[in-house]
């Protein structure tokens, strides 16, 4: 485990694994410690992946100033560790909420980056639904046994935090392609790695700017969009809208994963996103 001061001297922690080209890996959430990403279903074999425990999380210290869990105060602490590591430019990496975080980098800091891997964004900052023909997405896992309990829990409104845990776990099978051993043990070890007071932080407060998406177009670097085919935070159709507004990117539609793609089927989904980092760029800086 490594550690540095972000910009506030807030001492963050990060590991490093695997070997290659640097990938810098932000975990999503919110509030989750980086450890669920594991090492991405063998990306690791092409890529050194940084993985970020972001502030208040995992091994990382908790700030002084509750506001600074805020997504778009998060972007910082990306910039903080990109200047720590020595990089001109970098390959950046975010799965769910920390999506969010990764295109408010890729929107400040845009001379820094050199391709974003987004999986499963979350689309709250640029103002887009998550959930567009979720139902439809929901019926077609309607013939496993788990179906009925599950989207019963995720439609459940939870009165206590002991409520919350057990609808997310009966609602968990909806995450994965398979309610198998490896999806299992990913969704027993989760409760433990999250931080409430990250969780509760990160959109207090946060308003999108209707601008951002805009500006998002005219992004140099290119962007890769993966969604699993039965994801529902966010459905293949609501990244289908994202990518309509964005410029360079690419978007794949992974078939039958769900929100883990590196979990469902590590092989196809390492493949995927590093034939993307090793491609040709069509317009590369000067």
């Amino acid at each position: 485990m490594r550690r540095f001061y972000s910009w506030d001297g807030t001492e963050l922690s990060y590991r490093m694994v695997g070997s290659g080209p640097p990938l810098v890996c932000i975990p999503g959430g919110p509030g989750q410690a980086a450890e669920y990403l594991g090492e991405l279903g063998g990306l690791s074999s092409y890529r050194t992946l940084i993985l970020l425990d972001n502030r208040g999380t995992g091994a990382s210290d908790a700030p002084a100033d509750p506001a600074t869990y805020r997504v778009d105060r998060l972007v910082e602490d990306v910039e903080a560790l990109r200047v720590h590591l020595g990089l001109e430019r970098i390959d950046l990496f975010g799965h769910s909420a920390s999506g969010g975080v990764c295109l408010l980098y890729a929107d400040r800091y845009p001379q820094r980056l050199e391709r974003l891997v987004l999986i499963a964004p979350s689309l709250r900052v640029v103002g887009l639904r998550s959930d567009l023909g979720v139902e439809e997405v929901l019926a077609r896992r309607s013939y496993e046994p788990w179906y009925a309990e599950a989207v019963a829990a995720l439609r459940a409104e939870a009165r206590t935090p002991q409520e919350l845990e057990r609808y997310r776990w009966l609602s968990a099978p909806l995450l994965y392609r398979r309610w198998n051993a490896a999806a299992q043990a990913q969704a027993s070890a989760e409760p433990a790695q999250f931080a409430r007071p990250a969780t509760e932080g990160f959109y207090n407060g946060f308003e999108p700017d209707p601008d951002l998406t805009g500006r998002l177009a005219e992004l140099r670097a290119p962007i890769l969009l993966v969604v699993g085919e039965y994801d529902i935070w966010p459905t293949s159709a609501a990244m289908r809208e994202l990518a309509s507004l964005l410029g360079d990117v690419e978007l794949l539609v992974q078939p039958a994963v769900g929100h883990f793609p590196w979990v469902d089927d590590p092989q196809a989904f390492a493949a995927s996103v590093e034939r993307f980092l090793t491609r040709e760029r069509e317009t590369p800086y000067m």
